[in-house]
């Protein structure tokens, strides 16, 4: 298992994340008041889906900055992005966030799958580093996430078949093109955090257990990096400066207000999206 305990990254973690495409980060990651905060937001925005009946479960409360810029205060926190800039550099933008929320009893399986396969196309070069903040404990009960270290070395994996019975993706990776023997659980205490390689294989058990188990992932990417928009109507996906200067040319939004853009393409509110 691979685990950071110093203050900040030092070379060492950083070689090992690129190595094994993946870190546990297990002491807090923001300040106490601050992730009170979080969690109490983060509790009203769910009461708030789960009343809406055209919801799905939350596993699915993707993009939520887009519609709640309060969120900023958090994925533009320099504890977070200290963590960040040693993998990807200084100059750093917030490529996407998501609640991903498994109810106590029911909550869904994430099938076994890489970042960047959902992500072919859109962004070049795929520099992305994935943060995923526990807010509740997760653990191997509850459906913690589990890895594949080294997995990202081997380049996008492109084999997927259909996924039977109840999943966050309709689809995962062929299980015979996996280590499994080899996968580890990222086993994180609320206010920890996990890091990880858009190439890297991962996925998460259903949460059977009483408690549950609700992460925020919050990805950011080099500036190097360009967003490719697709041609035709502006669907409002934007990408937002979190530290440095732009290298490639991208219109970065206003964390300051609701991206008012993609709430009018998307007037359901629940886009399809990782």
């Amino acid at each position: 298992m691979t685990v950071c305990i110093a203050p900040l990254l030092s070379p060492a973690a950083v070689g090992r994340f690129h190595r094994e495409g993946y870190l546990l980060y297990q002491q807090p990651v923001l300040s106490s008041d601050k992730f009170t905060r979080l969690q109490t937001t983060f509790d009203g925005l769910l009461r708030r889906w789960q009343a809406d009946p055209r919801a799905p479960s939350p596993e699915h409360m993707d993009v939520p900055h887009f519609l709640h810029p309060e969120l900023f205060e958090w994925l533009l926190d320099d504890a977070v992005l200290d963590l960040v800039e040693p993998l990807l550099g200084p100059n750093i933008a917030l490529f996407s966030s998501h609640f991903i929320c498994k109810p106590a009893q029911c909550g869904k399986r994430v099938p076994w799958h890489e970042d960047s396969w959902y992500w072919r196309g859109r962004l070049d070069p795929m520099e992305v580093v994935t943060v995923w903040l526990a807010l509740d404990p997760s653990t191997p009960e509850n459906g913690c996430m589990r890895v594949i270290p080294g997995s990202q070395k081997r380049g996008s994996q492109s084999t997927y078949e259909s996924v039977a019975g109840p999943a966050v993706f309709d689809s995962e990776m062929k299980r015979e093109t996996l280590a499994l023997d080899q996968a580890v659980n990222c086993v994180l205490q609320p206010n920890e955090c996990s890091l990880h390689a858009a190439g890297l294989a991962h996925g998460s058990e259903a949460n059977r257990s009483g408690l549950r188990r609700c992460g925020y992932t919050m990805r950011y990417v080099s500036t190097r990096t360009r967003l490719n928009v697709d041609a035709g109507p502006d669907d409002g996906f934007r990408l937002y400066l979190a530290r440095g200067r732009d290298h490639a040319g991208n219109n970065y939004g206003d964390p300051t207000r609701p991206n008012a853009t993609w709430i009018a393409a998307h007037p359901d509110r629940f886009p399809a999206g990782h």
